[in-house]
């Protein structure tokens, strides 16, 4: 009588391969790219501690919190920081709601224009600043429209509805039409469809349009010159402030922006993996 013989051994473990050295040398180049990206933030962030006694904000004399306390100190350069915020939410709105429009289109219908409109777009994002500045100057001005606040909010709309554009065609392209398709087998209206079936996969695409249009305007400086008129706002007032003296209050600033932005990112990160899961 033959016995069958039980193998106890275990599984042997997976043998942990050391990267090639190609491998190696391509992550620490990365790392070199990100810490020279970063520097420039680091010597911003540490400067805004400084305990500068001068009107410039050059030399590293001592670590304080004080300026933290006294954002208010140049009401100008708060106003003009308020103004870029507005600017640049009501930016990733309009420009948002336009963009995911388009990019719907563009991605879901072949139409009469559409390689046309696909050229425009492509060239908006393609183009130099300086020319699109220019542009809208120019028809501001056979317009006679005052440059202002309006102004600035129609040229940074004009140059972010592009970006949120291809973001969200490049989505639509990837969706499953089945979906939307047994939405309607199952009695939901075309309304409803978009509402509970597109819109939801849609929405990483436009979140990360509209955060895109934000940053891109409130950092903009070039465009915005050619269209502020009297209006100021945060990037032309520290260009102004260079000729007598930036104050540590714009380092300031800047680290609260540049944090506001890291727990943005962050928390999309979060959500997104939640979601996922």
């Amino acid at each position: 009588m033959s016995t069958a013989t039980l193998d106890t051994t275990e599984p042997a473990a997976p043998v942990r391969r050391r990267p090639p050295r190609q491998g190696r040398l391509l992550a620490i180049w990365t790392w070199l790219v990100i810490i020279w990206l970063l520097l420039p933030i680091a010597v911003m962030i540490l400067f805004s501690f400084n305990d500068t006694k001068g009107r410039f904000n050059n030399t590293w004399q001592g670590f304080t919190f004080k300026w933290y306390g006294q954002l208010n100190a140049y009401p100008d350069l708060v106003g003009a920081l308020l103004n870029s915020l507005t600017i640049a939410l009501l930016t990733a709105v309009i420009a948002g709601a336009l963009g995911t429009l388009i990019g719907l289109a563009l991605g879901r219908y072949r139409f009469r224009g559409s390689g046309a409109t696909n050229l425009v777009t492509f060239a908006a994002i393609s183009a130099p600043e300086v020319v699109m500045g220019a542009s809208l100057l120019s028809m501001f001005l056979s317009l006679n429209v005052p440059r202002g606040y309006l102004t600035i909010l129609i040229a940074h709309v004009m140059f972010s509805v592009s970006f949120v554009t291809v973001t969200v065609r490049a989505r639509v392209l990837t969706l499953d039409p089945a979906l939307e398709e047994a939405a309607r087998d199952l009695g939901a209206s075309a309304v409803t469809t978009f509402r509970l079936v597109t819109l939801p996969m849609l929405f990483p695409a436009i979140l990360a349009g509209g955060l895109l249009s934000f940053a891109l305007s409130i950092d903009d400086y070039i465009i915005t010159s050619f269209n502020s008129g009297s209006t100021i706002t945060f990037p032309l007032w520290i260009w102004g402030s260079t000729r007598t003296g930036t104050p540590p209050q714009v380092n300031v600033l800047g680290t609260l922006i540049f944090v506001a932005g890291v727990l943005l990112a962050l928390g999309n990160v979060l959500w997104a993996r939640r979601r996922n899961r």
